[in-house]
């Protein structure tokens, strides 16, 4: 039997656990408290809760590892607490969720894999710092950096519907997106067709600006549009305005070419749309 053990099996793990478990996966997923271990139990994933449970016996039993905790100052907090148990165990897949971020800001202009990383916020440095120090562990790893994820739960209907979205404009802000079963699809074909030190861009094909995403959300609600913002003038918290300190677009091109993968919403549009389906 094939075991994923999943460190931080939130968002994106969740929907690949999705795909694999009808495959006959056995899934195990760290949580944080007790909670949260009844909501995997109740969708047939193993539960651990993490931190405060030693993962020596969960990583002897697991065939591949996705970690998908994000760091901090410190570092990875996993690493920071099982680097030797997860450099001895033997997976035939390791993968690490990452983000475009670490690209930094390049004015809107194109990057991809090769790409040299500058990032410009801490969190993007951080991410740098968690990347390097998962590959010098020697396993058989895999980086995704991922844009910004919507899907189920995740897109902008309820704040247009609740009157509280902006749209706020900077003159050639563009972000890359991702729909979380696109990041699901991209895993489970890495997981069939392994390739060990390989990165991943995990984007659709339409970077744009986020005034748009807004503007077509509340189109296909039949909503009006909200007022446009000056980013400038815009009063936003130190984390909102963070994400607007890096504009570029993200080619995918390696994901299509390497892994074969036919993005199922291959743009902000055909995403909204089906998640408006789905919320209907």
């Amino acid at each position: 039997m094939k075991t994923l053990l999943s460190l931080g099996h939130g968002y994106s793990a969740q929907a690949l656990g999705k795909v694999l478990a009808p495959q006959g996966w056995h899934i195990i997923g760290t949580t944080r408290d007790a909670a949260g271990a009844d909501a995997l139990r109740a969708i047939g994933v193993e539960p651990i809760i993490w931190p405060g449970t030693p993962l020596a016996p969960a990583l002897a039993r697991a065939t591949h590892l996705l970690s998908s905790i994000a760091p901090d100052a410190a570092g990875d907090p996993v690493l920071t607490q099982h680097s030797d148990d997860i450099a001895s165990a033997s997976l035939e897949w390791v993968g690490y969720l990452s983000t475009t971020g670490v690209y930094g800001d390049h004015q809107g202009d194109w990057v991809d894999e090769e790409t040299p990383l500058s990032p410009s916020t801490r969190r993007g440095q951080h991410r740098v710092a968690a990347e390097q120090a998962w590959q010098a562990l020697g396993l058989p790893l895999h980086i995704f950096r991922l844009a910004g994820i919507y899907g189920p739960d995740r897109g902008p209907f309820a704040k247009v519907r609740e009157g509280t979205a902006r749209r706020i404009l900077k003159p050639n802000q563009v972000f890359s997106r991702i729909h979380v079963d696109d990041i699901a699809q991209t895993l489970a074909a890495s997981i069939a067709q392994p390739n060990p030190g390989q990165i991943y861009n995990v984007c659709d094909d339409d970077p744009a600006p986020p005034e748009d995403v807004i503007a077509f959300a509340a189109e296909l609600l039949g909503l009006p549009i909200p007022p446009a913002e000056n980013w400038e003038t815009a009063e936003m918290t130190p984390m909102a305005r963070s994400f607007y300190a890096e504009s570029k677009r993200v080619r995918n091109d390696r994901i299509k070419t390497e892994l074969g993968v036919n993005l199922i919403h291959p743009d902000y549009r055909a995403g909204l749309q089906a998640l408006l389906a789905q919320d209907q």
